[in-house]
């Protein structure tokens, strides 16, 4: 476990201030679950060394804010600001320390919340953005590569040696692509895009994507590989794609309106080509790429803006967080040549640097799912090498960077056959994109992951990358611990040993962030895999976002490992907000050598169809890796609950208490030991063509307002231990082979 994954009780001396305090409204608090939390949280010790300051707007709309952060013991430090966020420049010193924050000329400070800064608080200092601004102008083109980028010339034998496979194999790309990726005009597209979204249009959409990303990878990897090379035809293929992409009208079919993707690409392309070319760009192609650049930035720009920044009060915006770090690497490469460029970078680099994402708080982790963390740590890699290297920040050091590994190698490691939780969680992992991520890091844990996965890199993104790689400068290999809890996004990993690659793997979640975007409703679902192999698996497959398919079944509860009612009714997954609210929680965790337990609530997810939703998981080292859950359920109806598990090969039915599964050489047994809940198999929907997948449940009948209880034994490898269950007063005590639970 690392710190940031447990909280830290203060001082009871702050509880009479806290006490009061709470008696009246806390306004930087909001109701609103869309509307961005106040942080540092109550209680909290910080990963990141000085942490950031968030809060709810005031409903006055002030122009500024006076934000008062106190150590315990000492004088407060005041700081104004105009938007409702502030990140110190400098780390704070050790200690304990309260924060609050009210609106210039007024007296209605928040409630003030404690956090703690301790020698586990990893310092990540970002400066003032003058000193930002100044660095980046200061630094020779190309600004978006480190030092070690130079021409192959230059290159000794080790360089050579691990390089020059890359360097062959991009070059061969982009000269194999100068006849097979297409020119580019406006005329490609002809459909005019309105509301409501037609199938042609979104297949136009989809095109626009796809040709923008590819003619832009062929311009900048033309652009480097004429650095690198010096070739006059790479030189001649970065400017006609360049002059291709400048000459696509901003109002057009790649407009920001029509495709945002398309338009940040091009914006984006244009601005990190023109520095990889630096003084091969003659002045009359320059300026006509500037243009371009100015126009379409400044769309991007003037959208996230409104309301003095969007995203500062509603952060959930998938899309908005991209254009940002999209801004924030446009205004990097443009300042010096666009006026508007210190404008956009004023504007948008301490934001971004303050919150890379909105899908977990500062321990890591994702909450949309692993598929798409890959997602992100590939376009992050791709984006923040440039960033990194022209402004000297290293986002790769930021605490919650770390976090988003360790999150990735806890819940993918290697070996893992497929994603974990929400969209895309039944594809297979591709490792090559966070051991790439991992090899910018110098760390024992990202050391361990790079050594124990392979791949080759992409080409283009380990040419521009530092050389030699962060990584290798770290000689120890650590793998993350064998336990891993993450608040913010209600997820906990339990292994058997996550060094081993027969590891046991059981993954359990309640998530705050409920069926939101990519999430699903699966509050209090599990996932069990061994030595890879998955043994309960996510059923059905992800075909696109909000088909029918999507929301009728892969999106619902019924098709996750957790609890439906009735036929398969289950946890609200309907509306916006409200996937929000009808949320989960972890209640309890503890991290053992012998064992790992956790109880999540669910209760909220279900939008008030039970009154009781709680589910406890014990993962027992000790009685050969055995998995024992505990669930309370009540309703003030009667109710048939369903337990419901799904494989990826036939289940075989023993008899009413016990069912058996074997795949990939794995083998798994479920046993009721509540001799009331009885299994059957049911039919889905099916599964995907040539995919084995096989539905069931444990059936369990209960009267209203009683509290129903399922006690369920996942028997990893069929070992058939010995189980007894004892009775002492109002406390059960649970042996599985040897190792006992008790419940309370």
């Amino acid at each position: 476990m690392q710190f940031s994954r447990k909280s830290l009780v203060l001082a009871a001396a702050f509880a009479s201030l806290f006490a009061s305090a709470a008696a009246r409204a806390d306004w930087v608090q909001s109701n609103d679950p869309l509307v961005v939390q106040a942080k540092p949280e109550m209680n909290q010790m910080q990963a990141q060394n000085p942490p950031g300051f968030t809060w709810a707007r005031h409903a006055t709309g002030p122009a500024s804010y006076e934000l008062e952060i106190t150590p315990v013991g000492g004088s407060p430090t005041k700081v104004i600001v105009d938007r409702n966020w502030y990140l110190p420049t400098k780390a704070l010193a050790l200690g304990n320390y309260t924060w609050r924050v009210r609106p210039v000329g007024s007296n209605d400070w928040s409630n003030p919340r404690t956090f703690s800064i301790t020698s586990r608080s990893n310092v990540f200092e970002v400066p003032d953005n003058a000193t930002l601004r100044n660095r980046i102008v200061s630094k020779a083109r190309p600004r978006s590569v480190p030092a070690s980028f130079t021409p192959f010339s230059t290159w000794n034998y080790a360089k050579k040696s691990a390089l020059e496979s890359y360097l062959s194999r991009l070059g061969n790309e982009v000269k194999a692509q100068v006849t097979a990726v297409p020119a580019l005009s406006d005329s490609r597209w002809s459909i005019v895009i309105s509301a409501p979204l037609t199938a042609a249009m979104a297949n136009q959409q989809t095109d626009v994507r796809q040709r923008i990303n590819e003619a832009s990878r062929q311009m900048e990897a033309a652009a480097t590989m004429w650095r690198l090379k010096g070739e006059q035809i790479y030189l001649t293929e970065a400017l006609k794609r360049g002059d291709e992409l400048a000459a696509l009208n901003p109002s057009g079919p790649t407009s920001y309106n029509n495709q945002d993707q398309a338009t940040r690409q091009i914006a984006w392309g244009l601005a990190k080509t023109m520095d990889l070319l630096a003084d091969s760009l003659d002045a009359t192609r320059k300026q006509r790429w500037l243009a371009s650049i100015k126009t379409r930035t400044a769309e991007i720009y003037n959208n996230l803006a409104g309301d003095n920044g969007r995203l500062d009060q509603y952060p959930f915006d998938s899309h908005g967080n991209t254009s940002l770090v999209f801004l924030v690497l446009i205004s990097t490469m443009t300042l010096g040549d666009i006026p508007d460029a210190q404008k956009w970078f004023d504007f948008s680099f301490r934001a971004y640097a303050l919150s890379p994402n909105p899908w977990s708080g500062p321990e890591g982790g994702y909450a949309n799912g692993t598929a798409y963390a890959e997602y992100a740590a590939g376009y992050l890699l791709a984006l923040w090498d440039p960033l990194t290297h022209a402004s000297g920040v290293n986002f790769f050091g930021k605490p919650w960077t770390l976090g988003f590994l360790d999150f990735a190698m806890e819940f993918i490691p290697p070996g893992a056959r497929t994603h974990a939780f929400g969209d895309a969680s039944e594809t297979k992992p591709d490792q090559r994109v966070f051991r790439a991520f991992a090899s910018r890091m110098w760390s024992p844990r990202a050391a361990w992951y790079v050594k124990n996965t392979t791949g080759m890199e992409d080409a283009m993104s380990l040419l521009q990358a530092q050389y030699p790689l962060p990584v290798t400068d770290t000689k120890v290999y650590e793998p993350p611990s064998n336990s891993a809890y993450y608040p913010s996004t209600g997820w906990v990993a339990m292994h058997s040993d996550l060094g081993s690659t027969s590891r046991t793997s059981t993954f359990f979640k309640s998530s705050p962030y409920g069926s939101f975007n990519h999430s699903h409703g699966d509050q209090n679902g599990l996932l069990l895999s061994v030595a890879g192999q998955p043994l309960l698996v996510k059923a059905g497959w992800y075909d696109w976002y909000g088909s029918p398919y999507w929301s009728d079944w892969y999106h619902q509860t019924r098709s996750q490992n957790a609890i439906t009612f009735d036929g398969g009714k289950g946890q609200m997954v309907d509306g916006y907000r409200e996937q929000l609210q009808r949320n989960g929680k972890i209640t309890a965790f503890t991290a053992q050598p012998t064992y790992d337990y956790a109880e999540g609530d669910a209760t909220p997810s279900y939008g008030g169809q039970l009154t009781m939703a709680k589910r406890q998981v014990w993962h027992l080292r000790n009685a050969g890796n055995a998995i024992l859950v505990r669930d309370r359920l009540s309703s003030t109806v009667a109710r048939t609950y369903e337990w419901n598990v799904h494989t990826p090969a036939i289940m075989q039915k023993k008899d009413a208490l016990n069912v058996e599964v074997s795949a990939g050489g794995q083998r798994l047994c479920m046993r009721s030991l509540t001799p009331n809940a009885t299994f059957d198999k049911w039919i889905g929907p099916g599964a995907k063509t040539n995919v084995v997948e096989d539905n069931g449940a444990f059936y369990l009948k209960a009267n209203a307002n009683t509290t129903a209880e399922y006690l369920v034994l996942l028997d990893v490898g069929c070992r058939k231990p010995t189980v007894n269950i004892t009775t002492s007063g109002s406390v059960r005590t649970v042996t599985v082979g040897g190792q006992s639970v008790t419940l309370n």
